[in-house]
C-alpha cells in the first residue's frame, strides 16, 4: 500500500475551508462505490447487521429477559465479546511497534491497516457493553461531573478512560495521516510520531485495565489470579497479527494492492513466537488451578471436567485448546509454514481458538458455582447470538470501509484522478 503523492497540493491554510467538505464527500463516495464483489459482501453485513438490530430492539422491549444471564451468571455472550474485542484492539499495535520502533520500512507502508483494525475492535467493543447495559439511556453517567463517575474508585470508569483515550489516539492518527495525503501536504512528524508511541503504550493499558477489572473481583476466585494480565496482553498478541495476517492477503487479492511480503513475513514470525506463549500462559494457569486444589479450584473443574454432571462449557475449552495447538504446531511445522495456506489456516484455528478461550472459558467460569455454591448454568439465547453476530458485522463493515477508504487516499485515487474500483 505504498503511498503516492496526489496531484493537487493545497496551496494555503484557508483552503481547509473547501478541502474538508471537498474530503468527506470523496470518503462518502468511496464508501459506497465499488465492484459487485464489494457490494455482495457489504449486502451480507448489512443483513447480518439488521438481525442484531432486530434482536436489539427486541431485548429493548422485553427486557434482559430473553438473555439467558441470570443473578447468578450476569455476565455472559456480550462481556464475552468485549473482552475479545479489547486484545483485538490491543493486538492492532504489533504493526506499529516494528514500523515505528525498529524502523522497519515494508510495515510502514501498511500500519494504517493495523490502527483501522483497533478503531474497530473499539468500537465493537463499546457497543457489546452497551447492549449489555440493558439500559444504555443510563450512559450518561459516564459524563464527569453529570453522572455518577465514580472516578477513580471505580475500575469501570478506568476502562471507560482507557477505551475511549485509545479510540480517539487512533482516530487522530489515521484522520491526520490520510487528511494530509489527501490535500498533498507533507506528515509533520510532531503531529503524528508522539501519538504513535503513545498508543503503543496505551494498547498494553486497555488490556492491562480490562484484566485488573476481573481480577480486583475478590469474590471471583476464578479470576483471582495474578497472571491473568500477561494472559490477557499474550492472546492479543496472537488475535491481533492473526487477524491482520488473512486481512493483509484479502486486501492484496481484492483490491491489487502492493502489500510487501516483509510486512506479513513479520507479522507471521510475531504468531510464530506468541501463540506458544499464549499456550504456555494458559498451562501454568491450569497447574496452579489443579494442583493447589480447594474449594476455589472449583470454577477449573466445572469448566475443564465438569461438576455433578454439568459440563456445557467443557466442549468450549477443550475445543479452543485444540484450536490452539493444531495452530502452534502448523506455524512451526517446515512443511506447513512454508504454504501460505498452512499460514492462513493457522490464523483462523487460533482466532477462534483464543475467541472461545478468551471469551466463554474466560468469563463465564467465574459465576459457576455461584457465590452461594450453587451449579447454575449458562448457554447463550438466541437472541444473545444475533445480537453478537450483527455486532460484529457492523465491525467488519467499518474496517472494510475504513480500508478501502485510505486506500483510495493514500494511493491517490481519491477523486483527484480516476479510481479503480474494488
Amino acid at each position: 500500500m505504498a503511498a503516492q503523492s496526489p496531484s493537487l497540493p493545497i496551496q494555503d491554510e484557508d483552503s481547509h475551508l473547501v478541502t474538508y467538505p471537498r474530503f468527506l464527500w470523496e470518503c462518502v463516495k468511496i464508501s459506497f462505490d465499488g465492484g459487485p464483489l464489494f457490494y455482495a459482501w457489504m449486502t451480507a453485513l448489512t443483513a447480518i447487521a439488521l438481525v442484531g438490530a432486530n434482536a436489539w430492539a427486541n431485548q429493548m422491549a422485553e427486557g434482559m429477559v430473553l438473555t439467558n444471564m441470570t443473578d447468578h451468571v450476569s455476565w455472559g455472550l456480550y462481556i464475552a465479546n468485549f473482552t475479545f474485542g479489547v486484545g483485538l484492539a490491543a493486538g492492532a499495535v504489533m504493526m506499529v511497534i516494528p514500523a515505528y520502533l525498529y524502523d522497519d520500512r515494508e510495515m510502514h507502508d501498511v500500519v494504517i491497516v493495523g490502527e483501522l483494525l483497533a478503531i474497530s475492535a473499539i468500537i465493537v467493543s463499546l457497543a457489546f457493553v452497551i447492549v449489555d447495559m440493558g439500559r444504555p439511556d443510563r450512559l450518561w453517567h459516564m459524563i464527569p461531573g453529570i453522572g455518577r463517575f465514580h472516578w477513580p474508585i471505580s475500575m469501570l470508569t478506568w476502562d471507560v478512560i482507557v477505551l475511549n483515550g485509545y479510540l480517539l489516539l487512533n482516530l487522530h492518527i489515521t484522520g491526520y495521516m490520510v487528511y494530509s495525503r489527501f490535500i498533498g501536504k507533507p506528515l509533520n512528524r510532531r503531529w503524528y510520531i508522539p501519538f504513535v508511541f503513545l498508543s503503543v503504550v496505551w494498547a498494553i493499558s486497555i488490556h492491562t485495565v480490562t484484566a485488573f477489572l476481573y481480577t480486583g473481583l475478590g469474590s471471583r476466585p476464578f479470576w483471582n489470579d495474578a497472571i491473568i494480565a500477561p494472559r490477557f496482553i499474550a492472546s492479543a498478541f496472537v488475535t491481533g497479527p492473526a487477524f491482520l495476517i488473512v486481512a493483509l492477503r484479502l486486501i492484496r487479492r481484492i483490491a491489487n494492492l502492493s502489500i510487501p511480503d516483509g510486512a506479513i513475513d513479520t507479522l507471521t514470525s510475531i504468531l510464530r513466537v506468541t501463540v506458544w506463549i499464549n499456550l504456555f500462559l494458559l498451562t501454568s494457569e491450569v497447574f496452579t488451578q489443579f494442583y493447589t486444589g480447594g474449594t476455589h479450584a472449583a470454577a477449573a473443574r466445572y469448566l475443564y471436567l465438569g461438576i455433578e454432571g454439568k459440563t456445557a462449557l467443557v466442549p468450549w475449552i477443550w475445543t479452543a485448546i485444540g484450536l490452539n495447538l493444531a495452530a502452534a504446531i502448523l506455524l512451526v511445522t517446515p512443511a506447513s509454514r512454508e504454504r501460505r495456506q498452512g499460514v492462513l489456516l493457522a490464523c483462523v484455528l487460533t482466532f477462534a481458538g483464543v475467541w472461545i478461550e478468551k471469551g466463554m472459558g474466560m468469563i463465564v467460569p467465574a459465576f459457576v458455582p455461584s457465590t452461594m455454591h450453587e451449579l447454575v448454568e449458562y448457554v447463550p439465547s438466541l437472541t444473545e447470538w444475533k445480537l453478537t453476530a450483527g455486532i460484529w458485522a457492523v465491525g467488519i463493515g467499518i474496517f472494510t470501509v475504513s480500508v478501502k477508504i485510505s486506500a483510495h487516499v493514500l494511493t491517490g485515487r481519491s477523486g483527484l484522478g480516476k479510481r479503480k474500483e474494488f
